[in-house]
């Protein structure tokens, strides 16, 4: 086609994200880069040095996944204030307000597109991932 570039597709390597989520986990990529964009796959309330999972208090586990979405983005050489859609998966619509609440500190003004669903489950103790699409650099 004239006048049309090609995208191409680049996985982005994290580490210690991108080597934990290939271990036994699901099959995925942590960060995918395509033309300009990010896209970041959905961060659970894991701590990326110790192995553990965050649970129980939703207030603690919305900031590690949105600390854990900071720092795949900005080793992806992006930052939150590049997001332009999330996707926020709860597993119950009650977290709303508070997770809403966090969500401000780190998404303070000109916020992104996004979507919040509630989930019945995850194979792990959990009640909040995000995913994220953020520009590149």
């Amino acid at each position: 086609m004239k006048g049309s570039s090609k995208m191409k597709k680049e996985v982005i390597e994290i580490p210690g994200v991108s080597e934990d989520s290939s271990r036994g986990g699901p099959p995925l990529s942590a960060v995918v880069k395509a033309g300009e964009f990010l896209f970041v796959s959905g961060m659970p309330p894991k701590d990326y040095e110790t192995g553990k999972m965050i649970s129980g208090d939703i207030a603690a586990q919305t900031r590690k996944v949105l600390d854990n979405l900071r720092m795949v983005l900005e080793a992806s050489g992006s930052s939150l204030d590049k997001v332009v859609k999330t996707t926020v998966f709860s597993a119950n619509a009650a977290y709303f307000g508070l997770i809403n609440e966090i969500y401000r500190e780190y998404f303070p003004k000109d916020f992104p597109a996004r979507t919040f669903v509630t989930v019945g489950s995850w194979p792990s103790q959990f009640d909040i991932e995000i995913e994220c699409i953020a520009i590149a650099g």
